[in-house]
């Protein structure tokens, strides 16, 4: 029988207690449980599927809906192992990838907020980054031509081409390497430029004048030129389109091309 007192084990005979000596005033032996004992699980165990799916979905919160699946899988592969009684393990990734996704749900509307306070102001700066590399590559186009007509005596560039690179290394009168070599191929940095000799030259003649012969001209320069910067996608590489000629100002517009009738930039 159990003490009443101290719950120790006494013999059914006994009149006081063995261990605090209390009178057991004939008390029985418990009676037995209702329920059999079932010793713990001690065979192999299996680590739960889901649980290692909920980890790696919550490893990926970041990625719509990964967060969602890995609290629906968590929930379920620990109700799965508390009723596999002791078959099933892994609680711990559940654990771990229920906090990553609960983490993930909180996250993912605050990074779509900041997404949409950024993305535009990234956009922004892009265009103006653009808009400025534009108006540089002209300033460069401008100052290259009038290099060129003052060293080879040919009036200004016939192209963007006999302002770039030569094959051989050495600068001539058609290739006289003064622009960047991105510049000359009439793309860069989300422009598109356009470069025109004036007056435009149809004859494939070289030039009448003994100099500019003399110094290898295949091809009759201009008079004068323009230059044309317009966006390769308006609106999303650039905003403005910039226009200048042989008078050295660049001007520019906002709704379309720009041309000698455009606004001055300051």
């Amino acid at each position: 029988m159990f003490c009443a007192l101290c719950a120790a084990d006494n013999p059914n005979s006994g009149r006081f207690c063995v261990k605090c000596g209390a009178v057991l005033q004939g008390q029985r032996a418990m009676p037995p449980s209702g329920h059999a004992f079932v010793p713990p699980y001690s065979g192999p165990t299996e680590t739960s599927g889901k649980a290692i799916g909920s980890f790696v979905c919550g490893i990926l919160f970041f990625i719509f809906p990964s967060a969602v699946v890995a609290i629906i899988l968590g929930h379920l592969s620990l109700s799965d192992i508390r009723k596999a009684g002791g078959r099933l393990i892994g609680d711990g990734w559940a654990t771990t990838g229920l906090i990553l996704g609960y983490l993930g749900v909180a996250f993912i509307p605050i990074a779509l907020i900041i997404a949409a306070i950024a993305i535009p102001n990234l956009m922004r700066a892009k265009i103006a980054a653009n808009e400025a590399s534009a108006v540089g590559a002209v300033r460069s186009v401008e100052t290259a031509a009038y290099a060129y007509a003052a060293t080879y005596e040919n009036g200004f560039p016939p192209s963007l081409a006999a302002m770039g690179e030569s094959s051989t290394g050495h600068s001539n009168c058609n290739h006289a390497q003064l622009l960047d070599p991105i510049l000359t191929t009439g793309r860069k940095d989300g422009y598109a430029f356009s470069y025109i000799a004036l007056p435009a030259m149809v004859d494939p003649e070289p030039p009448d004048t003994p100099q500019a012969s003399a110094n290898g001209c295949a091809v009759r320069g201009g008079t004068g030129f323009t230059i044309n910067a317009d966006p390769v996608t308006r609106g999303t590489t650039g905003l403005r389109s910039f226009f200048a000629d042989e008078t050295g100002v660049i001007r520019f517009a906002s709704d379309g091309a720009a041309s000698a009738d455009s606004k001055q930039i300051r």
